[in-house]
């Protein structure tokens, strides 16, 4: 069950900018353009994320393997 939604909430977010928490701690954020059942991710203008003095390291395109995600949050759209 919770699978179905998993891959409902990544169909959604297709195109769309997402983030990506690992499991080594590191968050990615970037466009989400596909994914497969093992949610092996690939995003597109994927940056990593760093809290301590709000910057960020551009990758361009990456695949991230499904084992190394913790969560996956769509980002929220702004209102024009």
């Amino acid at each position: 069950m919770s699978s179905d939604i998993s891959l409902r909430v990544l169909s959604e977010s297709l195109g769309g900018k997402v983030l990506v928490r690992l499991r080594n701690g590191k968050i990615l954020r970037g466009i989400l353009q596909g994914y497969d059942q093992h949610m092996n991710l690939i995003l597109e203008q994927a940056e990593e994320l760093n809290d301590e003095n709000s910057s960020s390291k551009q990758l361009g395109t990456i695949v991230v393997r499904g084992d190394n995600i913790i969560m996956v949050s769509p980002t929220v759209k702004e209102k024009k």
